[in-house]
């Protein structure tokens, strides 16, 4: 009896200990990221200091640190790390770094030239509301909103993305912009005025139709008429081609749905976030450790370039989509698996690549743009990413 005690004890135990393998160790992958985090802090604000008009980090261009303007679509990313470094160290000595450089946006509140408010002004003024109640975030992100509304077309039902390339496209409306509907949702939420929200469905629900393949793999662009309403065009820029599926692409279409059920609870977004997880978890061309290469259809797959960015966002969609789907174990198992692998094997060595966390990210392979680098929105959603893990926002 004590034999088959002690067997069974032995199981357990082992049971156990490999359910805790699997589970992201937080607080470790805290300690080089908050060193990493320092650095590039460090760096930036003499970089900063020295043109008042850069105000963010963005990449390394040549091993060199790149910062952008207000409007470039990356500038609120670096704010939004400090604010989710407050919120999981609870450390003070983040506080006035992430207020800084979140203040350093308040001009792009009133900017209607871009799509990328979402990015730039929830990801900076949203988690400064979130984590301090401070009533001006607040006025900021309801303004945002109300500038990036400026951009929708009732007719196509969609929000214009670019501006750029009429020669082209018409209206051009790329997947990423899903990712900017949250903005939207939270004005309403604030102020009680329901266009925000239904601005926001519109785009969802006719993303959704025109988007999508069969497969539920997404599409990167599509050109609408402004006038009509009628598809034009279907495409890439910034994948390997026209029919293939850009891996970010992809991320920005599971990460957006989900988000788009938790504000409506409409079981078609939840559905439509649950394929899109089967499309990129399925994929034969996802390689092993889940983080994907930078487009799913590249020939050259395995020599090809990774995109840690595209996999620090999906594991953060997928830890949000565990909290509504029936798949929510093999949801959550994945986001382990892929947060764990990043932070293995895909993070700077200690004091290396000016600050930025993580490495192998691909921003624009077809320009010859930011391939194989650390990108500052990679680190972003890997920090979102070990918050969600501990059941944070």
């Amino acid at each position: 009896m004590k034999l088959k005690i002690n067997l069974t004890l032995a199981v357990l135990l082992s049971l156990t200990a490999a359910v805790k393998a699997q589970n992201v160790d937080v607080a470790k992958a805290l300690v080089p990221a908050e060193k990493q985090v320092d650095l590039l802090l460090e760096k930036s604000e003499a970089a900063t200091a020295g043109d008042a008009k850069l105000i963010a980090p963005r990449t390394l261009e040549n091993g060199q640190l790149k910062l952008v303007v207000g409007r470039d679509w990356t500038s609120g990313f670096f704010s939004g790390m400090l604010w989710y470094l407050y919120d999981l160290t609870k450390d003070p000595k983040w506080l006035a770094p992430a207020k800084e450089f979140t203040h350093k946006l308040a001009p792009q509140q009133y900017n209607t030239g871009t799509h990328d408010l979402g990015f730039m002004i929830y990801c900076s003024y949203g988690n400064g509301y979130r984590l301090t109640g401070d009533t001006s975030y607040r006025s900021v992100i309801i303004q945002a909103a109300k500038s990036l509304s400026k951009r929708f077309n009732p007719v196509a039902g969609v929000i214009r993305s670019w501006d750029h390339n009429a020669d082209k496209w018409e209206f051009p409306v790329i997947i990423d912009n899903m990712m900017n509907l949250e903005l939207l949702f939270e004005a309403t939420k604030l102020t009680g005025d329901s266009s925000f929200y239904k601005i926001a469905v519109s785009h969802a629900n006719t993303t959704l139709k025109n988007h999508f393949r069969k497969d539920h793999s997404s599409y990167h662009v599509v050109d609408y008429n402004p006038k009509t309403g009628a598809v034009q065009w279907k495409g890439t820029a910034q994948g390997l081609n026209d029919s293939s599926s850009w891996a970010r692409g992809q991320a920005w279409a599971l990460y957006g749905y989900t988000m788009c059920y938790r504000e409506t609870k409409n079981k078609v977004y939840l559905k439509q976030a649950e394929d899109i997880a089967k499309f990129i978890l399925t994929n034969p061309a996802l390689p092993a450790d889940k983080v994907p290469y930078w487009d799913f259809n590249d020939p050259l797959i395995p020599n090809t370039e990774k995109d840690a960015s595209a996999a620090a966002i999906i594991a953060s969609g997928l830890y949000e989509l565990s909290g509504y789907s029936k798949q929510a174990k093999n949801y959550r198992k994945t986001a382990d698996q892929i947060l764990n692998n990043l932070t293995e094997k895909y993070t700077s060595k200690a004091g290396a690549n000016e600050g930025f966390i993580l490495v192998h990210s691909t921003g624009h392979k077809p320009a010859k743009s930011e391939i194989d680098v650390p990108i500052i929105y990679a680190d972003y959603y890997y920090l979102e990413a070990l918050a969600r893990s501990k059941g944070g926002k």
